[in-house]
């Protein structure tokens, strides 16, 4: 169970909307998410009210076109599977909108079944299989 924040500069809605199936398409191919295990926070903003950040570290050079994408989720995924999600992330968010691979920065959090409720006030994880 995945939970994902998706923020844009002046992406509108529809770009932002295909970056969140990017994103779910990359989730459900290389780590198994279920289909319809989807919960997104999607965030476009204006640049004047509020605004990205972003400088070229490490030789990346970013641009307006920026999508930062936030993944917290149980623990428990190889190195090589993330490489993967990061991978499919930028490919498919290249396909479905055109952002450049350069611009896609995504970062995982990894937390354990104790970390989430997903409503009832109860923490469903507990005692039950890997999701």
């Amino acid at each position: 169970m995945p939970f994902v924040r998706i923020d844009t500069l002046r992406a509108g809605p529809e770009r932002l909307a295909a970056l969140g199936r990017a994103v779910h398409d990359a989730l459900v191919e290389t780590i198994g998410i279920p289909p319809d295990d989807r919960f997104q926070v999607l965030v476009d903003h204006d640049g004047a009210s509020s605004t990205l950040r972003y400088d070229d570290y490490l030789g990346v050079h970013r641009d307006d076109g920026i999508a930062y994408v936030a993944i917290t989720l149980r623990s428990g995924r190889t190195p090589a599977r993330k490489q993967a999600l990061y991978r499919r992330i930028a490919e498919l968010a290249h396909a479905y909108t055109g952002t450049e691979p350069r611009n896609v920065f995504v970062v995982l959090t990894e937390n354990g079944p104790a970390d989430w409720s997903l409503g009832e006030g109860r923490a469903q994880y507990l005692g039950a299989p890997r999701a």
